[in-house]
């Protein structure tokens, strides 16, 4: 049973902008994505400041998001990394499954990625994401660099589109 205490709240900002992003696709009828939220049991309360200090997940989640864009399912996690090198370790086994079944339906799945250092954020597609697992069995570091991602999937903001992964989405398609 895994517990958390402060942890709880790393990636919010970025959470919080791929939420503004979602609210303004879904205003403008290009997509409609949900936040998935992970189920957790409250351990401890703190009822002055009304929030939960310290619980663990009921279950092992899936992804962070899951929607639906022009008729194309999709899912995805967002994740930040301080440093660039990321560790192959922060997607976990149960979430790279489930990706891998929505990929193996039709389903379009992704990794949103904020390098918080460069300000910098990049969609890693699934084959991308599948390719670094892989090669670990090979011997290879459990990790991969910012230096060997693809220019092309990093990502802009435009206008109210904060966090605008429907470019990302849109190369995906197009290079499968």
């Amino acid at each position: 049973m895994a517990t958390w205490k402060t942890r709880g709240l790393r990636g919010s900002a970025f959470e919080s902008l791929i939420n503004s992003t979602n609210e303004y696709y879904r205003t403008k009828g290009l997509a409609l994505v949900q936040k998935i939220p992970t189920p957790i049991v409250p351990l401890k309360f703190d009822s002055e400041r009304k929030l939960i200090t310290e619980a663990y997940f009921e279950k092992d989640s899936t992804v962070d998001y899951i929607g639906v864009v022009q008729e194309i399912p999709i899912c995805f996690d967002a994740k930040e990394c301080q440093t660039d090198t990321f560790p192959l370790q922060n997607i976990h086994e149960h979430q790279f499954k489930f990706m891998s079944d929505f990929e193996a339906q039709g389903g379009v799945a992704f990794v949103l990625i904020l390098f918080t250092e460069r300000n910098d954020m990049y969609y890693m597609r699934f084959s991308e994401l599948k390719k670094y697992v892989e090669r670990v069995n090979e011997g290879h570091a459990k990790n991969f660099k910012y230096i060997e991602l693809d220019d092309d999937y990093f990502l802009r903001s435009d206008g109210p589109a904060l966090v605008h992964y429907l470019e990302g989405i849109n190369k995906d398609i197009e290079n499968r």
